[in-house]
């Protein structure tokens, strides 16, 4: 018993520990950014409404670097959810199988890849591009969006697997017992069953990709590259943002842009996990009405 009550007790700090020091973190964050959110913060001296539409060039503001993190965000989840969550679903259904054994393994040692050798990843893949096939190659926000899609593939592959598993056997029995195939008691009935975890896997990896800064550092981030016109042209980014002025700051000022910048993240993956979590209320209840 006492041993069970050193347990719990070590448990609790633990929890207290990590809510203290998130709390500190984000306290930081919006202590030191909240007093630089003004129009001046996304557009510098350019004029607001001209800014933003992007009919004048920004040259001291964020505005850019946040059209840029969307941008990247959602180009690096359409092309990683449908083979992510296909993957998820073929780990979690088909037969154990010497290939099913080196596929898992393969997600895995990709799960387990630092970005910064993901970035190498996609800047080497330029070279060899430029080298024999496409001269004119160049990075991209194309090019880090690939290479996030890659980097963040095995979260959502693992998190579909894993809300798969969690369901119980005789759910997926009593589908194929009422007449369904296979493939209508996946999609309307396991699927369905498992979105929360699906969906978590999603903003985890929406997260992963819109705080990485390796992987966009060489594949297409700059600074001060203006709005994004196109996926093949280079961009700006809030993470690169923040390292760029966090780390070679020559005035307050700049210093305080990153700060700014840093907030500006923070609320943005917040909205894109709120946004998400409200498309998981809206199928959920609308996947309850069919029933």
């Amino acid at each position: 018993m006492k041993a069970d009550n050193i347990f719990y007790y070590w448990c609790l700090v633990c929890v207290v520990s990590l809510a203290l020091s998130f709390f500190t973190v984000i306290s930081f964050i919006v202590g030191h950014g909240l007093p630089t959110i003004n129009g001046a913060l996304f557009v510098g001296d350019t004029d607001f409404i001209r800014g933003i539409l992007g009919l004048s060039p920004i040259w001291d503001g964020i505005w850019p670097a946040c059209v840029g993190t969307l941008m990247v965000v959602f180009s690096a989840l359409l092309l990683a959810i449908i083979p992510g969550l296909a993957s998820g679903i073929w780990l979690a259904q088909a037969k154990p199988s010497g290939f099913k054994h080196i596929v898992s393994l393969v997600i895995d040692i990709i799960a387990g890849i630092p970005s910064i050798l993901m970035g190498l990843f996609g800047f080497s893949l330029i070279l060899l591009l430029r080298h024999w096939l496409l001269p004119s190659a160049n990075v991209c926000l194309f090019l880090s969006a690939l290479s996030l899609a890659i980097l963040i593939i095995p979260y959502l592959a693992a998190s579909v697997k894993t809300a798969l598993l969690a369901l119980p056997a005789s759910l997926l029995l009593t589908a194929l017992s009422l007449g369904m195939s296979y493939r209508q008691a996946l999609i309307k009935v396991l699927i369905p069953q498992a979105s929360k975890g699906i969906m978590s896997g999603i903003m985890l990896a929406t997260g992963r990709a819109a705080e990485d800064t390796a992987v966009i550092m060489l594949t297409g981030v700059v600074v001060n590259a203006g709005l994004p016109i196109s996926i093949f042209e280079r961009y700006e980014a809030l993470p690169f943002t923040i390292f760029y002025y966090s780390a070679q700051y020559q005035n307050e000022a700049e210093l305080q842009l990153a700060f700014g910048a840093a907030l500006v993240l923070l609320c943005l993956t917040a909205s894109l996990f709120a946004f998400a979590s409200l498309l998981q209320s809206r199928y959920q209840g609308m996947t309850s009405d069919s029933y």
